[in-house]
């Protein structure tokens, strides 16, 4: 191999590092969680109003919006767990 393709092929893993620890920054950031939040507050207030489900439709559509709030808040602990087992 010519010193070229190898400092290409390194620029190549290096860009891919990058790209990697970039996704892996947004898929725990507070920033989507939020986006997802408020998304699947106003898809389910919308569902609601459809289905004409009663007078709390603000105060019920939160329900599922905070159960994937801590179910993501717990899913940190639960992956631990499951390292440490995996490495043993």
């Amino acid at each position: 191999m010519d010193s070229k393709k190898i400092e290409s092929e390194i620029r190549d893993i290096k860009e891919r590092n990058a790209r990697v620890e970039l996704d892996k920054k947004w898929e725990t950031s507070w920033t989507r969680r939020l986006c997802i939040c408020v998304l699947t507050y106003i898809v389910v207030v919308i569902y609601c109003f459809m289905i004409e489900a009663g007078s709390n439709i603000f105060l019920s559509s939160l329900v599922p919006v905070i159960g994937f709030t801590l179910s993501t808040l717990s899913l940190g602990l639960v992956r631990k767990v499951w390292e440490k087992r995996i490495k043993k």
